[in-house]
């Protein structure tokens, strides 16, 4: 999957680039994601963001234009995301579980992060469901169906 990952701190690329094991396509800025910086995304299908992003629904519309279909943010919070205009542009929504969280150092915290980052990249790249880190899971009793049926599919393999 081709992406951008928009704030990017130093801290952060190495735990990236160790989940991600070059199975995506990449791009990390330390610029922000606003209506100046939101060109960044063409040619991308995914966007990567943090919690100090711009994803209001101007920014959200003008991804959507630019064919993007997800937004993964490496946060618990999605609290900056505008969710309705993301649903009305089809445009899927994962975070950070804050379950998967561990008490540690920072790096093992950069860590965590960015692992389940590309690990919703994997799951949207092979059309599987997120299930907590799906950010419509905590609104949709369908959702939730079929991850639990999805779930009981697996354990039968």
């Amino acid at each position: 999957m081709r992406a951008v990952a928009y704030s990017i701190k130093s801290s952060e690329k190495e735990p990236l680039a160790i989940a991600n094991r070059k199975k995506h396509d990449i791009t990390l800025i330390s610029n922000a994601l606003s209506e100046d910086t939101v060109v960044y995304a063409e040619g991308k299908e995914a966007v990567i963001v943090f919690v100090d992003d711009e994803l209001s629904e101007k920014v959200i519309n003008r991804l959507a234009d630019l064919g993007i279909k997800y937004i993964a943010t490496r946060s618990t919070s999605v609290e900056h995301i505008d969710k309705q205009a993301a649903v009305s542009r089809n445009i899927r929504i994962a975070n950070v579980p804050a379950s998967i969280l561990k008490e540690g150092s920072q790096e093992a915290l950069s860590m965590a992060l960015a692992a389940e980052t590309i690990l919703n990249l994997d799951r949207w790249q092979h059309k599987k469901c997120l299930g907590s880190a799906c950010v419509c899971s905590r609104a949709c009793d369908q959702h939730n169906e079929l991850f639990d049926s999805l779930n009981e599919g697996d354990h039968e393999k």
